[in-house]
């Protein structure tokens, strides 16, 4: 396909509502920043410290350009506009959703109230802690996912890497935004630190745990984007119900982009069952290292691992933080407006697992105080969802074995089973028969170095290793074959 190709930046007419971005100025963005100096200057103090951090700690693999979605408007038709772009050239920028004049407080002791346009004095503090708390999330992962671009299976995978990784840039600066226009010099110093933390750093770690893990080889990188990505995709939702407008409207945008970064997690673990399958029949067995494919045992361990530290992101199953961000209107729940039930559940209660002398139980608490919980059991159901798809395929091709979402004690850090050990079936068990059994459900050092091994970079238009499975379809519109990232 030639670089004059027609479908290269093609985008359909904008028809619904728009909020344009202004990609003129030195930090594009649909917020007036040119109309308020002192900000606009703040924020192009920290840009450079950006672009450092951007050339030493993002993508280690040199490009010429890589086609790419970049945001035009933040309505509902033709947000995002397709294009090639050299990845030094790419332009990061603040874009908040439209803003709804009318809205108000759905939930909380502030229920009805009009929606906050600039931080409650009160709950300044809070608010703080959860924009440092889902900021520090945002450049982590691309950290984690730097040298993944050597050893990419497809330039079309490549090119889904790095549009992963720019998003979270951008997601990023939107944290930053929010911290420096409305925290002043705390929110400043904030989002300094947010450029010196590093993940897996022994000295300045990334916050949460999950974040600091390390991300070894492209199953790693489609399973942290299924699960991982997943319980973004949950905290930002809960975000977007906050009573602070600006905090909502910043959320809703991101959510738009955070639906590829899942897309590209459930449909390269599904390649990858899908090429395991083909294996599978094809060899009458999974001892498949000998063939080139990864075996789906190993799979399943490198599932069990990413999805019970993902569980882990989500705190404790009762946490009087969760309630109070609650109570106060800063932090709702997923789909708040759709739940039938009074949005103040002072009233309400619910029942939480419990480990009592030896067996797995549950106790009755305040609802309030088991918000983690409800967030986790929502995202718990919607990662079901993709078992069900990869294990079609694999029914599809005739092989018997079927992945499973192992039990939420299953290796836990966090909460109630952090002082347990269970098996992936949910059985309590002593430390000796953990120690025991442990390597057949998580990945042991062997197993990822025979991944690492597989990790053959394919770079040439249309080829795919032999792990995995072509995609049905290009990017937008494109051939699978075409050229996505030119070197």
């Amino acid at each position: 396909m030639s670089e004059s190709d027609d479908r290269v930046g093609a985008s359909p007419a904008p028809t619904g509502p728009l909020s344009r971005i202004d990609y003129s100025e030195r930090i594009p963005n649909n917020v007036g920043l040119a109309g308020d100096r002192r900000l606009q200057r703040a924020l192009e103090g920290w840009q450079p410290k950006f672009l450092d951090w951007w050339r030493t700690l993002g993508p280690s693999i040199p490009t010429h350009d890589v086609y790419l979605r970049t945001a035009v408007a933040v309505g509902r038709d033709g947000w995002a506009h397709f294009d090639r772009v050299p990845m030094e050239q790419y332009r990061w920028g603040i874009f908040l959703a439209e803003r709804d004049p009318d809205r108000t407080i759905h939930f909380g002791r502030h229920k009805g109230e009009p929606a906050w346009q600039e931080v409650p004095g009160e709950y300044r503090a809070d608010l703080l802690r959860l924009f440092v708390g889902q900021g520090d999330t945002e450049p982590a992962s691309v950290e984690q996912q730097r040298h993944l671009g050597m050893t990419a299976p497809s330039l079309y995978d490549m090119r889904n890497l790095f549009q992963v990784n720019v998003e979270e840039g951008r997601h990023l600066w939107a944290m930053v935004y929010l911290l420096h226009a409305y925290f002043g010099r705390d929110g400043r110093e904030e989002a300094e630190q947010l450029l010196k933390r590093n993940s897996g750093d022994l000295d300045s770690p990334r916050i949460l745990g999950a974040f600091n893990e390390e991300t070894t080889d492209w199953l790693s990188f489609f399973m942290f984007t299924y699960f991982t990505d997943r319980d973004g995709k949950y905290q930002l939702g809960t975000l977007k119900e906050s009573g602070f407008d600006p905090l909502a409207r910043t959320c809703t945008f991101m959510l738009k982009e955070e639906a590829h970064h899942m897309f590209v997690g459930t449909t390269g673990v599904g390649r990858t069952v899908e090429r395991t399958a083909q294996l599978i029949r094809e060899h009458g067995t999974d001892d498949l290292w000998r063939y080139g494919g990864i075996p789906l045992a190993v799979i399943q361990k490198y599932l069990n691992f990413q999805y019970s530290v993902s569980l882990d992101l989500f705190g404790s199953e009762t946490s009087s933080n969760a309630a109070n961000y609650y109570a106060a209107g800063l932090k709702g729940r997923w789909m708040e407006t759709r739940r039938k039930d009074d949005h103040v559940l002072t009233d309400d209660t619910t029942q939480v697992p419990a480990v009592v002398d030896g067996r797995i139980t549950t106790r009755t608490v305040p609802m309030l105080t088991a918000l983690n919980l409800d967030l986790r059991n929502e995202y718990a159901d919607d990662c079901a969802t993709g078992i069900k798809r990869w294990n079609r395929e694999l029914e599809k091709t005739g092989v018997e074995q079927r992945l499973y979402l192992p039990h939420e004690g299953f290796n836990r850090k966090v909460g109630v089973f952090a002082r347990h050990h269970l098996s992936p079936d949910g059985r309590l068990i002593d430390e000796a028969e953990w120690n025991r059994q442990v390597d057949e459900w998580l990945p042991t050092a062997d197993d990822r170095a025979q991944v690492a091994g597989l990790m053959r970079p394919q770079h040439e238009p249309g080829v795919f290793a032999g792990w995995i499975a072509p995609p049905g379809v290009g990017i937008n519109d494109l051939p699978v074959e075409y050229d996505y990232v030119r070197f």
